[in-house]
């Protein structure tokens, strides 16, 4: 059993650096079975035999199957288990955004890693470093904290001047120098926000940066490779899983998957 930070490594040295988020949402699925957890499993499933081959990882999204409740935890369990038998290579990262005190932390721990089995999970860095550590101490396991995220109101609070400048900037630092003591903590950072994404790597030089925010958020994939340089993942979600709606959906999602491949390796020799 690998890594979290043996995979992702690994992909790394391949240039793999496409993250596709497996967000689906059943009614814009283009096949339909008896049941939703069925039905979210054979499109999960027909879109990892499909992109396998260009991707870092893959990153599911709980809300997206606790909206099914039962059924979609079911379909959850059954795409983790899917990707590890299919390319155990390809890192599962569980962006749930958990974070509460230690004993509930370790509840969440127990379903990531030991239910799901995933490589990493997002949590909030608002209830700090100690109530983390029941993630943190897991070394194996990649713990991505939330920096700058993409969403439009993000400035409310990360963007709060502190000794350090942007609170941001703070959590990236707090999160490099104080929590990453098993070098297996990364950030999360919205491609949204190119001067913000720089500027986290300007002060976090080595730490991986998971970016979302490229496709249907809008965010420029030329810039966010050239901000972010080096251990980043770049994930994608709705450009890819709904690139088209038809019987084609798996070939429509591998054209679109390779194609943003192809772009991030031309934007790292610009």
């Amino acid at each position: 059993m690998h890594s979290w930070s043996e995979k992702i490594q690994a992909q790394w040295s391949k240039k793999n650096y496409l993250c596709i988020g497996l967000d689906p949402d059943r009614t814009k699925l283009p096949l339909q079975r008896a049941s939703a957890s069925e039905t979210i499993t054979a499109f999960n499933c027909a879109l990892i035999d499909a992109t396998k081959d260009s991707v870092a990882a893959y990153k599911p999204n709980t809300a997206f199957y606790e909206a099914y409740g039962e059924e979609g935890w079911t379909a959850l369990k059954a795409t983790c288990d899917y990707i590890r038998s299919a390319v155990p290579e390809v890192a599962i990262i569980l962006d749930a955004k958990r974070g509460d005190i230690g004993t509930t932390n370790e509840g969440y721990v127990q379903m990531a890693f030991d239910f799901l089995k995933a490589d990493a999970i997002t949590v909030q860095p608002y209830l700090g470093g100690e109530a983390l550590r029941p993630f943190l101490e897991h070394v194996d396991k990649g713990i991505i904290v939330l920096c700058k995220t993409s969403n439009q109101g993000s400035a409310e609070f990360q963007n709060i001047v502190t000794a350090d400048g942007p609170l941001y900037i703070h959590v990236a630092k707090r999160v490099a120098h104080k929590w990453n003591e098993n070098n297996n903590c990364a950030l999360v950072i919205g491609a949204t926000y190119i001067d913000e994404l720089q500027a986290v790597r300007e002060a976090t030089p080595d730490i991986p940066l998971l970016i979302p925010g490229i496709g249907a958020q809008g965010g420029d994939l030329g810039a966010t490779v050239r901000a972010g340089a080096r251990n980043m993942i770049i994930a994608i979600s709705r450009s890819i899983i709904y690139a088209s709606q038809g019987p084609d959906f798996a070939e429509a999602a591998r054209a679109e998957a390779q194609k943003y491949h192809s772009a991030i390796q031309e934007a790292l020799v610009q």
